[in-house]
Order: C-alpha cells, then sequence, then structure tokens
C-alpha cells in the first residue's frame, strides 16, 4: 500500500479540477490552445501549486497559450478553491512540461532506426 502526502494529494485533485474546467469548457480564453495538464506540484504549505501542462503546436501557440493561462489564474485559482474545499487558496504557477514533446521526438526516432534495421 502507498501511502502520499497531502501535498501529493492536494496536487491530485487541483489536477482533477483544472481537468474538468477544460474539459467543461470555461476557460474561453482564444489564446489556449489545446492543452493536457499533466501534473500538479504543491508546496509542504499548500500555499503554492505548479500546474504543468502539455501541448503540441508551434512556439508561438505556446507563448500564446501561456500567456492566456497566465491571464485566467485569477478565475482558475478561484474554481480549484472551491471545488477541492480547501481553506487557503494556493496560488497558481503554469508550466510548459516539455517531456511529452520529447518522449514523441525519441519515439519518433526508435521508429526511424527500427525502419532501417528491418525490425
Amino acid at each position: 500500500m502507498t501511502t502520499h502526502s497531502r501535498p501529493e494529494r492536494v496536487g491530485q485533485e487541483i489536477q482533477a479540477a483544472i481537468g474538468a474546467l477544460l474539459t467543461r469548457g470555461e476557460l474561453r480564453d482564444p489564446r489556449i490552445g489545446f492543452i493536457t495538464i499533466t501534473g500538479v506540484k504543491v508546496s509542504p504549505d499548500l500555499r503554492v501549486a505548479k500546474v504543468f501542462y502539455s501541448m503540441l503546436g508551434t512556439d508561438q501557440e505556446k507563448a500564446d497559450t501561456q500567456k492566456g493561462l497566465e491571464a485566467a489564474k485569477g478565475f482558475v485559482r478561484r474554481e480549484v478553491t472551491s471545488a477541492v474545499n480547501l481553506r487557503v487558496s494556493p496560488e497558481i504557477f503554469f508550466a510548459f512540461d516539455a517531456s511529452v514533446g520529447e518522449g514523441d521526438k525519441i519515439d519518433r526516432l526508435l521508429r526511424e532506426v527500427r525502419g532501417k534495421e528491418g525490425w
């Protein structure tokens, strides 16, 4: 049986709440593209939440999405606080998670090598 610390559990709940906001289409900023919330890291005192997201697109689309998310921070913070029922409203920071794109690049290179070697 695994034990999770409170910040990890709260991070999972915040991730689910933001995912639900995105699914319901409540973030209406046209700059925000199709994103996936890949994780949330919460400080031990539950006052800061760093939300990691990934998306595919050009560098300009990624920059526009970051600006749109920054503009929506207040709304997201309010909605997360009510959905997760926290006493203290955590400050939300958004950070791009490049691991999905890197994983796709590695997978593409491996397929290319397999094709050349006849696997």
